[in-house]
C-alpha cells in the first residue's frame, strides 16, 4: 500500500490546511486533476461517438445515449455508500479503490459482445467512479486552508473539464477511423495513465479523522439533516436541473450536426468538445470572483451566461451555434464550480455526505434529463430541446435567488 493511501493517521484538530502556493497544495490540485481526467474521460467516453455507435449497433439516438445514462446512474447510486466508506478508510484510499476498479472495467468495455453487455459494463464502471467526485470535494475542504477552499474547488472542476475534453477528443478521431470500440479502448488507456499519475501525486491526508462505526440510524440522521437544509436543497436542485440540461445538449448536438444541413463527420463533431476549455477557464474565474461578489451572484451570472449561449444555438448558423456552445459551457461550469464548493462550506458536519448528495442530484440529472432530452429531440427537434434546457436554467436561477437572498461578499456560508 502506498504511503499516501494511509489517510487520516495524523489528523489534528489544530490542522488549518495547506496554503495556496505550497508544494502540497500544488500536488493536491495536480493529483485531483489527474483523477478528474481518469473519471470524466471514462464516464463520457462514448459521447463523442454516439452517432457511430448507434449506426453500428442499429439503435436509436436515445438508446445510444443509455451508454452515458447508465454510467451516470451507476455513479449516482454509489456516491453515498462511497462517502461512508471514505469516512472509515480515508479519502485517498477510497478514491484509489474506485479509480482502479473503474479503469479495469473501462478496459473491458470494448470487448462487450452485445449491447446489453455494453450497458452492464457501463453501469458497473459508473458505480466504481462514484468513489471520486464527492470524496474529492470533501478531501479538498479538509486539506486546503479555508481561505483558499473555493479557489481549490474551482481548480478541481477545471481539471474535470480537461478530463471530459481529453476523452472526447481522443474518442472522436479514433472512432472515425477504427470504430467506437477502438475509441473506447483509447480512452481507457488514457484513463489508466491518469489514474497512475493520481496515485503518485496526491499527498497523504492530514486533515482527516476516521469515523467510528455509527450504524444505519446515524447515517440516516446525517443524510436527513442535509435534506432538511433548504440552502443545500437549492444547490442540489441546481445540480440536477443544470447537469441534466448540459448532458442533453452535448448528447444530441452531435446528431444535429451530423444531419442536414450540416453533415459534419465524427472527427469534426468531436471538436465541439473543445468548448469545454471555456469551462476550464470559467470555473477558476468564477471561484476567484466569489471574494468580490459572493457565491450567489457569481452562480446566477453563470446561469445567465448559459441561457445566452443556448439562445445562440437556436440559429441555423454553424458559427453562432458553436459560439453559443462555448458560452453555454462556460456558464454551466461557472455555476457548477460554485455549487459544488458551496455545498462543502454550508455543511458543518458530514461534508462527504453533503457532497455526495450534490453528486447524486448532479448525476441523476445527467441520467434522467440527459436521456429524456433525446425523446424531445427525436419528437420535435433541436429548438425544442434547447428551449426545454433554457426553462430548466430559469427554474434553477429562480430557486437559487429565492433561497439564497442578498449578496455575499465573503466566502463564509
Amino acid at each position: 500500500m502506498p504511503q499516501n493511501a494511509s489517510a487520516g493517521t495524523d489528523a489534528s484538530p489544530l490542522w488549518t490546511g495547506h496554503a495556496k502556493g505550497s508544494r502540497a497544495y500544488g500536488r493536491i490540485l495536480a493529483g485531483l486533476s489527474c483523477a478528474g481526467v481518469a473519471t470524466f474521460a471514462q464516464l463520457y467516453s462514448t459521447q463523442a461517438v454516439l452517432p457511430l455507435l448507434a449506426a453500428d449497433l442499429r439503435i436509436t439516438a436515445a438508446e445510444a445515449a443509455l451508454t452515458i445514462s447508465l454510467a451516470t446512474v451507476g455513479l449516482a447510486a454509489t456516491v453515498i455508500p462511497w462517502s461512508f466508506l471514505a469516512d472509515r478508510i480515508g479519502r485517498v484510499r477510497a478514491m484509489m479503490w474506485g479509480i482502479t476498479a473503474a479503469t479495469v472495467l473501462g478496459l473491458l468495455v470494448p470487448m462487450a459482445s452485445s449491447f446489453t453487455m455494453l450497458l452492464a459494463l457501463r453501469l458497473l464502471e459508473g458505480m466504481a467512479l462514484g468513489g471520486i467526485p464527492a470524496i474529492a470535494i470533501a478531501y479538498l475542504n479538509e486539506e486546503v486552508s479555508k481561505a483558499h477552499a473555493a479557489v481549490a474547488a474551482g481548480s478541481y472542476v477545471a481539471g474535470t473539464t480537461l478530463g471530459g475534453l481529453s476523452g472526447r477528443l481522443v474518442a472522436g478521431p479514433v472512432g472515425e477511423i477504427w470504430g467506437w470500440r477502438s475509441a473506447a479502448l483509447a480512452v481507457s488507456l488514457l484513463a489508466t495513465v491518469a489514474a497512475v499519475a493520481f496515485l503518485v501525486l496526491v499527498p497523504r491526508a492530514r486533515g482527516f479523522l476516521p469515523a467510528q462505526a455509527s450504524g444505519f440510524r446515524s447515517a440516516v440522521r446525517t443524510l436527513g439533516g442535509h435534506l432538511r437544509n433548504v440552502r443545500l436543497l437549492a444547490l442540489y436542485a441546481q445540480a440536477f436541473l443544470m447537469m441534466g440540461g448540459f448532458v442533453a445538449v452535448y448528447n444530441y448536438l452531435g446528431f444535429r450536426l451530423s444531419g442536414a444541413p450540416f453533415g459534419l463527420p465524427a472527427t469534426v463533431i468531436s471538436l465541439i468538445f473543445l468548448a469545454y476549455l471555456s469551462g476550464t477557464f470559467s470555473s477558476r474565474w468564477a471561484a476567484g470572483m466569489t471574494t468580490r461578489y459572493g457565491r450567489r451572484n457569481v452562480l446566477l451570472a453563470g446561469l445567465a451566461l448559459a441561457l445566452a449561449g443556448l439562445a445562440l444555438t437556436l440559429t441555423q448558423s454553424l458559427v453562432l451555434i458553436l459560439a453559443g456552445l462555448v458560452v453555454f459551457t462556460g456558464g454551466f461550469f461557472a455555476a457548477h464550480s460554485i455549487g459544488s464548493g458551496w455545498t462543502g462550506a454550508i455543511a458543518r458536519t458530514g461534508r462527504a455526505q453533503a457532497a455526495s448528495l450534490y453528486n447524486l442530484a448532479y448525476y441523476l440529472g445527467s441520467s434522467l434529463l440527459g436521456w429524456a432530452g433525446g425523446l424531445v429531440f427525436q419528437a420535435w427537434g433541436w429548438n425544442a430541446l434547447a428551449g426545454a434546457v433554457m426553462v430548466l436554467a430559469c427554474l434553477t436561477a429562480a430557486t437559487v435567488a429565492v433561497v439564497h437572498p442578498g449578496t455575499e461578499h465573503t466566502l463564509t456560508p
